[in-house]
């Protein structure tokens, strides 16, 4: 695996941290959750961008997206802020298969 690639696999990792922090900022009105959310994003797309480098642009995107949706996803199921229902987790795992798919086809 190249820096590329745990760069990007990084960086969809906080993509799942700033989407939390930006529910949990409550529309930037509380400070702390808003500075969480600007450290992670400007990181989550730094990660992204230096992915590109080496990875083909839809593949790093929607690598950079499925990691980041799974886990916000899964996240948002385990503090019970949606619900988990056998379908929801089925179709997580179906996009967790996809993208490792696509990092199996890159």
């Amino acid at each position: 695996m190249t820096l590329a690639w745990i760069a990007l696999i990084l960086s969809g990792l906080l993509e799942a941290v700033w989407a939390t922090a930006l529910d949990a900022s409550k529309g930037f009105r509380k400070l702390w959750p808003t500075v969480i959310f600007l450290v992670s994003y400007l990181a989550s797309m730094a990660g992204l961008a230096y992915g590109m480098t080496e990875i083909p642009v839809g593949t790093a995107y929607a690598v950079w997206v499925g990691i980041g949706a799974v886990l916000t996803a899964a996240w948002a199921m385990a503090t019970r802020k949606d619900r988990a229902t056998v379908l929801r987790v089925a179709l997580l795992v179906g996009l967790i298969a996809c993208v490792v798919g696509l990092k199996a086809v890159s």
